[in-house]
């Protein structure tokens, strides 16, 4: 599908801030930074893994790197759905691990300027989730800026570098 790699200008300028990977969950529109996203690919075989949470799909060898998969339909709470021929795997950069994001479809790259991000609104004290960082607004349309850095918990991540 498409390979990602740094992009600085001719000035030094990092070119990507501002810029964010979109991808479709459901009814969600959600975008991560593209310096964190390694590449896109196709579905792959998925060899399961015992014991781990339901979200946590199994592994797939791609070109001999062994890399986890996250399904972030069930990351995030969302019913499970089968795998269709939009359905893709993003291969992200989590502290220097492979880790690939099941995501419904990709839509495109896109740039946010930062008077159009705005951080979450205090939607009460009872709100765990850390993985949408900000809110990105364009036209009359709102994408979900994610984190990174809190897709996957510590055991998570203890669990998959056991592996």
């Amino acid at each position: 599908m498409a390979e990602f790699t740094d992009v600085i200008s001719e000035s030094g300028e990092d070119t990507q801030t501002g810029r964010f990977l979109t991808f479709v969950l459901g009814d969600e529109t959600y975008g991560i930074q593209i310096g964190c996203v390694t590449e896109i690919v196709g579905m792959q075989a998925i060899t399961e893994i015992p014991e781990m949470p339901d979200y946590i799909k199994g592994l797939i060898n791609l070109r001999g790197i062994i890399i986890p998969l996250l399904d972030l339909r069930l990351r995030f709470g969302k019913p499970s759905r089968p795998y269709d021929d939009r359905t893709c795997i993003i291969v992200i950069d989590f502290n220097g691990m492979p880790v690939g994001l099941i995501v419904d479809s990709v839509s495109e790259v896109l740039t946010i300027p930062s008077e159009d991000i705005v951080a979450l609104p205090a939607l009460g004290s009872g709100l765990k989730n850390g993985y949408v960082r900000s809110i990105g607004k364009l036209g009359g349309c709102v994408v979900l800026l994610l984190d990174c850095a809190q897709l996957l918990s510590s055991d998570d991540v203890g669990s998959l570098n056991a592996l």
